[in-house]
């Protein structure tokens, strides 16, 4: 959207794209707040990057860039702003602070805090370390500074199973991410074993251990079960589903499609269906039909992720007002982490057809494409 439209224009482009999503009145109230975001981007040359889990409104306004963890990533490490203003979680600010300690780096929300980067520290990681004497390991971008810090490479949902696959190593940890690691071991052969401070807890042989996961989960993706699917498809045989790979292994198996934010918004584009669910954030569906309207969506929306709930237009425009909340990565953890985000940024996703954690399962009779 144009920094320079008018109040009217921008109210008029958004009830085009979310007249079934958003009241009138609530557009017309920030449309508003989306002219003052925008005259505040150009006096403080400023760049906003919104993830694809954003509130539609938000969404589809203020951002320069929109994606997701990766996309966005790249073009944190490639801008000329001297502020950048991250609405996503903190974790990302962190990474954009990471790729650019010289530039002023916002998150609108101090509240906006993740499931997963929460279920791991630094000191588990050097635990994990000592434990497997020798073994790299891998970071979910979903993890804090202090974790990317002692880990050799990042890595996103979009490109997971291919960093994986590019370490020439017997045994790997992966973490936080139970569900992932899972999935990655299913999607490369590997056998993999989910680490505990308390080995009575793992319970399984330490014999041929090749992927080594941790007890985390993300608290959206794990609410979806398959008795949910199964539900789903008796009312609407043929629905086609995606669901996002921090979701459970017995989830995965039952779906259509599994990858990232991303590859869910091209596969949606990219086929044709009677009508579609996502499992994963249910502010992307409302985006995704805003950007397609002729697709169908289904929702499955009683799961919302309450820390990107916490980003709105209200407090994207305090940010670059007051100049809050300020991200800040100390050295040396920022120019450790560094190289592991900058190691990850330099392998590219497999295509879907390479059956990377983005993988397309055969159309059953009941499905159109």
């Amino acid at each position: 959207m144009k920094r320079s439209m008018t109040r009217e224009k921008i109210f008029e482009e958004l009830r085009l794209r979310l007249h079934d999503t958003v009241p009138e009145a609530e557009l017309w109230y920030k449309s508003e707040i989306i002219v003052q975001i925008n005259e505040l981007k150009e006096k403080r040359n400023a760049l906003i990057l919104g993830h694809n889990y954003m509130e539609p409104v938000l969404y589809q306004s203020v951002p320069d860039f929109v994606g997701d963890s990766l996309e966005l990533s790249r073009q944190a490490a490639q801008t000329d702003k001297d502020i950048i203003v991250f609405c996503g979680v903190r974790f990302m600010a962190e990474t954009a602070k990471i790729l650019s300690p010289q530039k002023t780096v916002l998150v609108p929300s101090a509240k906006a805090g993740c499931s997963l980067a929460d279920g791991i520290t630094a000191q588990d990681v050097r635990w994990l370390r000592k434990k497997y004497p020798g073994a790299p390991v891998v970071a979910y971008v979903n993890t804090t500074a202090e974790v990317k810090a002692e880990a050799d490479i990042c890595c996103t949902s979009a490109n997971a199973s291919a960093i994986v696959q590019s370490l020439l190593s017997e045994t790997i940890i992966f973490v936080p991410d139970e569900y992932m690691a899972r999935n990655i071991a299913a999607e490369t052969g590997k056998h993999v074993v989910l680490a505990s401070l308390h080995p009575a807890d793992e319970g399984e042989t330490q014999l041929d251990v090749q992927l080594v996961g941790w007890h985390a989960r993300c608290e959206v993706h794990e609410k979806f079960t398959v008795a949910d699917l199964h539900a789903i498809r008796k009312q609407f045989p043929d629905v086609v589903i995606a669901a996002h790979p921090e979701c459970s292994p017995e989830v995965i198996a039952e779906v259509d499609f599994s990858g990232s934010t991303t590859a869910m918004i091209r596969y949606v584009e990219n086929t044709t269906a009677p009508r579609y669910l996502l499992l994963t954030e249910c502010s992307m569906a409302d985006n995704i039909v805003a950007a397609n309207p002729g697709k169908e969506m289904l929702r499955l929306c009683s799961v919302r992720c309450p820390h990107m709930n916490e980003i709105t237009l209200e407090d994207t425009l305090e940010s670059l007002l007051r100049t809050r909340y300020v991200v800040d990565v100390p050295e040396p953890v920022r120019s450790r982490a560094y190289e592991a985000v900058r190691r990850m940024l330099t392998i590219e996703p497999a295509p879907p057809s390479d059956r990377s954690l983005s993988v397309e399962k055969p159309p059953s009779s009941s499905h159109s494409r």
